[in-house]
């Protein structure tokens, strides 16, 4: 069972969020804040193991809530709700940590989705979507190549660059000629290799360094 916490403001929004997450049998709602200083006194009681996060909120907004959390020894996965598509608050929340974000007006099925991909820590919530906002919002000045990327093999280095550019397993195994198990593996060892936690992070790290 996958155990979320919703953190938003709107109690009505809160609540359709609930009824959809809860008639799911894998899923469970079991915490819910209308502010970040609420938010993390019930993950700190309910650890549950997604966070669905809204930015914007009185008391304490999401971004400052996200790194408190994140902080923890073993933080939740935490996912960004934001009403706009390229929001520089949630490329500021993915950078420090956030698994990704999700629009609210999401369709139903695909916020599912999202919450059993994130949990599972294998892919990107919509991995385009991250790529265009972090190419909107990343400073001119990449920083130097660190050296664990020259630790990557040659092959290492093609499947991340098309990592980065936000293709899925899928799209980089048929592009290669691979198998997607083949295309995950080599995922995980990049993973390891740049002490990244998931491929959000790959496409973080993509565009902070110049690589993307």
């Amino acid at each position: 069972m996958i155990r979320v916490a919703l953190v938003d403001d709107q109690a009505l929004f809160r609540a359709g969020v609930r009824m959809l997450v809860d008639s799911q049998p894998d899923l469970q709602v079991v915490a819910e804040a209308s502010d970040g200083r609420e938010a993390i006194d019930v993950v700190r009681a309910a650890r549950p193991d997604v966070v669905l996060m809204d930015i914007r909120m009185p008391v304490m907004d999401g971004l400052a809530a996200t790194a408190e959390l994140l902080a923890y020894p073993e933080p939740p996965r935490i996912v960004m709700l934001t009403t706009f598509d390229l929001d520089e608050a949630a490329a500021r929340a993915i950078r420090q940590g956030a698994s990704g974000f999700l629009l609210k007006d999401a369709d139903p099925e695909f916020l599912l989705a999202a919450i059993r991909t994130v949990h599972a820590g294998s892919a990107v919530i919509a991995a385009s979507a991250t790529r265009d906002l972090f190419a909107q919002f990343t400073d001119a000045s990449p920083r130097p190549v660190p050296e664990s990327f020259r630790g990557l093999t040659d092959r290492e280095r093609e499947i991340f660059g098309l990592a980065a550019r936000g293709l899925s397993n899928a799209e980089i195994a048929a592009r290669e000629f691979l198998s997607e198990a083949t295309v995950k593996t080599h995922i995980s060892r990049i993973l390891t290799k740049l002490a990244l936690r998931d491929r959000v992070q790959l496409v973080v790290f993509a565009f902070e360094h110049g690589l993307a």
